[in-house]
């Protein structure tokens, strides 16, 4: 009788990728690694274990209390940028099991895509793209996030996924270019979700020819793309769609900028917020560090503060700007301790 070895299970994971995976998919043993070697484990492929670092790193809780879309809403309802991960790696994952690809590296791009979003959504983003001397994008964020301020140490495949799912590069995975397309997908439709639910449109307000052609509510137009986006790229080399139904996404998305994105109220607050906190951190760093360097101090601020999440900084600036009440007070020792990581020196 043949004694259980614990280690089969992975390589039983791995021979049935490649037995019954798509010829274009990214196979598990295939992976062209991470930056550090660690010990292998005999449970999971590298790709499950990407997975898992990004589901239990720090960041990845943060998500629950950052916006979507609407700044710190009072119904339970609304988006997060921790929901919106979980319905683009809800459908990514369903796209991916039709196409026969890795479902494992798939979710650990799309858990890992957001990490590196700013408190209060866009807006945030924006600020500190005007404020950084080398701009900022939140895909760039996440890079950082999982690469230097968490060091999760994932593969390339991973990796590559997160910084392309946004902007002009294709990722060179099949599964990368799968949640790239997968969240917009999300966001158009959870978007106009809760824009209807927040009563700044109705459904009937839709542009009525792409309505009717995608569908009439949000789960029959996330079944047209998904099913368009499956037939369109099954055992082919890329992720597509056809143009009548890439047209109409297209369509929805702009509509969405023209009458949601830029109409949403508080936003100058939160700027205002943003931009204060980080001019006072930056002095605060001054005050105690030899900071020479403008560029590095300017660096440090704007990792913490994009840490953060909308209720948080809310929370800091109402300590250092408001006059003080009887609150619990959190500490700036992470902002401390990103300025030790960066190796800033204290003044004598």
């Amino acid at each position: 009788m043949k004694t259980f070895n614990i280690s089969d299970i992975k390589k039983q994971t791995e021979e049935i990728e490649v037995k019954y995976l798509s010829a274009y998919a990214t196979k598990s043993i295939d992976t062209k690694g991470r930056l550090l070697q660690e010990k292998e484990c005999p449970l999971r492929t590298e790709f499950q274990r990407d997975r898992d670092k990004i589901l239990h790193s720090k960041a990845f809780r943060r998500l629950k209390h950052k916006t979507q879309v609407f700044l710190s809403p009072v119904g339970d309802h609304y988006r997060t940028r921790l929901t919106h991960t979980l319905e683009v790696s809800q459908i990514a994952r369903t796209i991916a099991r039709a196409l026969r690809l890795n479902e494992d590296l798939t979710e650990a791009i799309a858990l890992g895509h957001d990490l590196g979003h700013t408190p209060f959504g866009h807006t945030g983003e924006r600020v500190l793209d005007e404020i950084m001397p080398s701009g900022f994008k939140h895909n760039e964020q996440s890079i950082r996030v999982v690469t230097v301020i968490e060091n999760l140490n994932l593969t390339q495949e991973t990796l590559n996924g997160i910084e392309n799912h946004t902007g002009n590069v294709t990722p060179f995975t099949l599964e990368g270019q799968l949640v790239k397309i997968s969240d917009r997908i999300a966001y158009i439709n959870h978007d106009i979700d809760d824009a209807i639910r927040a009563g700044i449109i109705k459904e009937e307000d839709l542009p009525q020819e792409s309505r009717e052609y995608l569908g009439k509510s949000k789960s029959e137009r996330i079944s047209t793309i998904v099913i368009d986006i499956i037939e369109n790229s099954m055992d082919k080399p890329e992720i597509s769609m056809s143009e009548e139904c890439k047209k109409h996404m297209d369509i929805m998305r702009s509509w969405l900028f023209e009458n949601v994105y830029y109409t949403k109220k508080e936003e100058d607050k939160a700027e205002r917020i943003i931009r204060e906190l980080f001019n006072l951190y930056v002095k605060m760093l001054e005050q105690i560090y030899d900071c020479r360097d403008g560029n590095l101090t300017k660096r440090i601020v704007c990792d913490y503060i994009a840490s953060m999440t909308d209720r948080y900084a809310i929370q800091k600036y109402k300590q250092h700007f408001l006059p003080a009440n009887n609150m619990a007070e959190a500490s700036d020792s992470f902002l401390y301790t990103l300025a030790q990581q960066n190796n800033l020196g204290k003044k004598n």
